[in-house]
Parts: structure tokens; C-alpha cells; sequence
């Protein structure tokens, strides 16, 4: 039996690749080998599909899901659903967690990135819950410092 795809476990909880393609070029600088929107889009794709393909990223990113799943329900432990609702700043286990899969894919420079989009919220970042948005802004914040990095190799 061939494993579920995160690709689809994402589309399934509303959210396309082409929704976090859209959120990270809404914050897009050109730079050498991504001088046109066009360009950093190809490999902005390329770099995330090359990511997506690690069972370890994928798990941190199911873990996101799962748990903005729970806090939904009000299920997390020692959570009440009205402080999961208000994304209360004391709670820093999302923005870990955001962090972790930026620098896991980008070393601190996509801790840098992560933190950027962390504080614009541009696109379907600003749509998602307390987990999944700092979970795409990791996928995101990683996935673009790779693209500035690796961008001339392409």
C-alpha cells in the first residue's frame, strides 16, 4: 500500500501548494537566479516539492495538523479551546514548531525567513489557525531560503 501524501493530508484540510506558492511570492525580492516572479516561482516548486519528499518534514508537518485538529476540538492537553481560539502569546509550541521545520529545511536562514513571514502573514497565512500558520510559515520561511540560496544552480 502506497502511503498518503502530505500534498494531500494539506488539501484535504484546505490548503493547496498553490496557496503557500501565492503567500511566499506575496513577500518575493528578486535576487540572482530568481530575478523574475516567474523564475522564483519555478524554483520556489522545485525546492518545495524537493522538501516535501522528506518522510521527517512530512511528520512535522502531520503534527500541525493533527494538532490544530485537537485544538479545535478543544482536546489539547492543559488548553481550553477559548485560549487555543485567542492564540495566546504565552503559547509558543506553534511557533517551535514553525521553527523547527524552517531550520530543519533551511538552517537559520530559513529561521530568518520564517520569522519574516511569521510577522507579514501574507496570503493563506493569515487565514490559518495558531498551528498551521507558523507549520506553513515554516514549510514557507525554509522553502524560500533554499530558493535564495540555490537559485543560481538552476
Amino acid at each position: 500500500m502506497k502511503p498518503r501524501d502530505i500534498r494531500y493530508v494539506l488539501l484535504e484540510v484546505g490548503i493547496s501548494l498553490d496557496d503557500v506558492v501565492n503567500a511566499a511570492l506575496e513577500l518575493y525580492v528578486p535576487h540572482p537566479g530568481v530575478e523574475t516572479r516567474e523564475k522564483a516561482e519555478q524554483v520556489f516548486r522545485r525546492e518545495m516539492d524537493l522538501a516535501l519528499s522528506d518522510p521527517n518534514l512530512c511528520i512535522l508537518i502531520y503534527a500541525g495538523v493533527l494538532l490544530e485538529g485537537e485544538g479545535s476540538r478543544g482536546t489539547i492537553p492543559n488548553i481550553s479551546k477559548a485560549d487555543y481560539d485567542r492564540d495566546l502569546t504565552y503559547l509558543v509550541a506553534d511557533e517551535v514548531l514553525g521553527m523547527s521545520i524552517a531550520k530543519y529545511i533551511g538552517g537559520y536562514k530559513g529561521s530568518f525567513e520564517y520569522v519574516r513571514f511569521d510577522k507579514a502573514k501574507p496570503g493563506i497565512l493569515g487565514t490559518l489557525g495558531p498551528f498551521m500558520d507558523d507549520v506553513i510559515g515554516g514549510l514557507i520561511g525554509g522553502v524560500s531560503s533554499n530558493m535564495y540560496t540555490r537559485a543560481v544552480l538552476y
